[in-house]
């Protein structure tokens, strides 16, 4: 970028409710959901399945596996599997031996929910820690050459603040050259608190109202796969509904994403 252009502007929305606000500005946007829907589409997707539509109801998301015949049903509620589903909401059930070349109907609390809010922005990517350097990159290349701003969109939790999704956009800041950015207060205030975390990530992501809920209910290996960094190159994008290896776009499944 020439010395003579602006920084890209980066905007953090705290809660799913203002993804309206970075689609009325244009920016590329990246919805994030730690525990656990942006991560199980992260795996899901580097484990070869063949797209994920997100859907915000039961009821829906049932009507669509129904018109999609060897569609893989997932999803939870209350963090649990709804009765009659393939799969829940657990990255680690999202295997190639049960996700390589299938479809997957998607319905969570709130990331699917986000991601359905999101759906009418110019570019709308999926990122987690698990991929977080990845979809940085790839969200600032298109900025750049589109001269938008990035938004970070947080899922949360059932609307509210989210701690993981918080510091999770903290480390995407941190993967930004910071020459080429400029920064909202929410944005600085989350890179602030990933500097912070990001020596006891995981022990801090264990500290947070879902993670506990979570444990609660038996998914504790989930929050410590969902903790960790860049275990991915897959950065998913939402493209006519569904989300696919934005390396599709370009004839390759997303895995030279740094050229």
């Amino acid at each position: 970028m020439g010395d003579d252009l602006p920084p890209i502007f980066i905007n953090l929305e705290l809660v799913a409710g203002d993804a309206v606000k970075a689609v009325q500005r244009g920016d590329v946007i990246i919805v994030i959901d730690v525990l656990r829907c942006s991560s199980s589409i992260i795996t899901a997707l580097s484990n070869g399945a063949e797209g994920v539509i997100p859907i915000k109801t039961l009821q829906e998301a049932r009507r669509r596996h129904r018109e999609n015949p060897g569609s893989l049903l997932a999803g939870e509620r209350r963090g649990l599997k709804p009765k009659g589903f393939d799969l829940g909401n657990s990255p680690l059930q999202f295997t190639p031996e049960k996700v390589k070349n299938r479809l997957i109907i998607l319905t969570t609390t709130s990331g699917a929910k986000a991601i359905s809010l999101a759906k009418n922005g110019r570019w709308v990517f999926i990122g987690a820690l698990l991929n977080v350097e990845a979809v940085a990159k790839e969200a600032l290349k298109i900025a750049e050459r589109e001269r938008h701003g990035i938004s970070l969109l947080l899922a949360g939790k059932e609307g509210g603040f989210s701690l993981e999704d918080f510091i999770c956009a903290g480390a995407a800041i941190e993967n930004l050259p910071k020459e080429k950015v400029g920064l909202s207060d929410a944005a600085l205030a989350a890179a602030l608190a990933f500097q912070q975390a990001r020596e006891s990530l995981s022990g801090i992501i264990h500290q947070g109202s879902h993670a506990q809920y979570l444990k609660s209910i038996g998914l504790e290996e989930d929050i410590k796969f969902c903790s960790q960094m860049n275990v991915f190159l897959m950065v998913p994008v939402l493209k006519d509904g569904v989300i696919v290896p934005f390396g599709v776009l370009d004839g390759h499944r997303g895995v030279n994403l740094f050229s």
